[in-house]
């Protein structure tokens, strides 16, 4: 009885073992087949290649934008010569140096052209403009600054393409920038550089036979800059100028400057406007703290302009200004390099009275300066 007994537990159990393994089966296998593969993991590598491939034309349009800005950018840079016959081969006797080849750049459409004073020559002076269609025109200089190297020429032209002027005082080191010019002679007219923004702010000292002179606030770039392309425009991959190329340093490669076209946007504005532009004084000259240490070590500031000189007759003689004093601000803008106080007289017209915050040793005093 006890064995019968046994032997049936031994039923019942392996019947329940089987009976749990073959629901187990069942779950299981009804669980798992409606699992279904995932596609999307299987496409992975198509969404990433989607993703490059926009990528790519992202840099190709970008690539297109910057080559259709440049394109109509170069519609607005001009040639200059100080000599009629521009020659047509750099191998020929009329090179750079016997024509003072030069780039300019049309600041508005009735042929105002921004330039340096060393391409154009001085006020009144006479050079010769060749515009991108290759029509020629005799070139008047109405405007030049020794000091900034800057000119505005006249010719008698309407119509023209120019070139929109953008905001040098928000620059940032970092930024490409591309400069357009004629370096070394005809062939080579329009070549296009490109580079970023290597410093700004930059003072240089400049020596020409027994003239010394120092050029500051200027914009540092490792855009190539040869003989050539001297007045023509740095510009922002947008197409507005933010500076006139001038110089670089010949002893080392990828530094050239160009000045802020800031400074300049009053005198171009009163041409556009008024057909002229008549240009108001302090009567003092000036240095930037940054040109102090060519002068003398002796002299320490952190922010104005050291009035090297009070002219004589001149509308600060009567002012009470002197030698070392230092201009802080002018009608409340606070002046840092003699940029800025170009900048800010250039918007002033004669017989305007302007505030100067002068310190003066431990002093500081508010002087009214007539402009003329």
């Amino acid at each position: 009885m006890r064995k019968r007994n046994r032997n049936l537990r031994k039923v019942i159990i392996t019947s329940l073992v089987a009976i749990i393994f073959l629901v187990t089966g069942i779950y299981l296998y009804s669980t798992y087949s409606q699992i279904e593969i995932n596609e999307n993991q299987y496409v992975a590598e198509k969404v990433q290649s989607t993703v490059n491939e926009q990528t790519v034309e992202d840099v190709t349009e970008k690539s297109q934008s910057v080559a259709d800005m440049l394109e109509g950018t170069m519609k607005c840079v001009v040639g200059i010569s100080k000599l009629k016959n521009n020659g047509s081969s750099i191998f020929s006797s009329s090179n750079e140096d016997s024509l003072g080849l030069g780039t300019g750049v049309i600041v508005s459409d009735n042929g105002y052209i921004l330039s340096n004073e060393h391409v154009t020559g001085e006020k009144y002076s006479t050079c010769y403009i060749t515009l991108e269609n290759g029509k020629k025109y005799d070139g008047t200089v109405m405007w030049s600054d020794n000091d900034l190297d800057l000119s505005i020429t006249k010719i008698n032209a309407t119509n023209l393409s120019s070139i929109s002027l953008g905001d040098s005082s928000k620059l940032r080191v970092g930024q490409t920038v591309y400069a357009i010019g004629n370096p070394i002679g005809f062939e080579f007219r329009r070549t296009v550089t490109s580079g970023i923004i290597s410093a700004k702010d930059r003072t240089i000292k400049l020596e020409d036979k027994q003239n010394v002179s120092y050029m500051s606030d200027l914009i540092q770039t490792d855009a190539t800059i040869n003989p050539g392309n001297s007045g023509g425009p740095l510009i922002y991959p947008n197409g507005t100028i933010i500076g006139i190329n001038t110089v670089k340093i010949s002893s080392a490669e990828g530094i050239g400057f160009a000045i802020p076209v800031n400074v300049v946007k009053p005198v171009i504005e009163s041409f556009k406007n008024n057909g002229k532009f008549e240009q108001a004084t302090i009567g003092v000259y000036a240095y930037d703290k940054d040109v102090i240490p060519y002068l003398s070590n002796n002299i320490s500031f952190n922010q104005g302009i050291y009035i090297a000189e009070v002219i004589k007759n001149g509308p600060a003689s009567n002012s009470g200004l002197k030698e070392g004093d230092i201009i802080l601000s002018i009608d409340g803008v606070k002046l840092n390099t003699m940029n800025d106080l170009k900048e800010f007289v250039f918007s002033k017209k004669d017989g305007d009275i302007v505030s100067l915050e002068v310190s003066s040793g431990k002093v500081v005093k508010n002087v009214n300066i007539t402009l003329r």
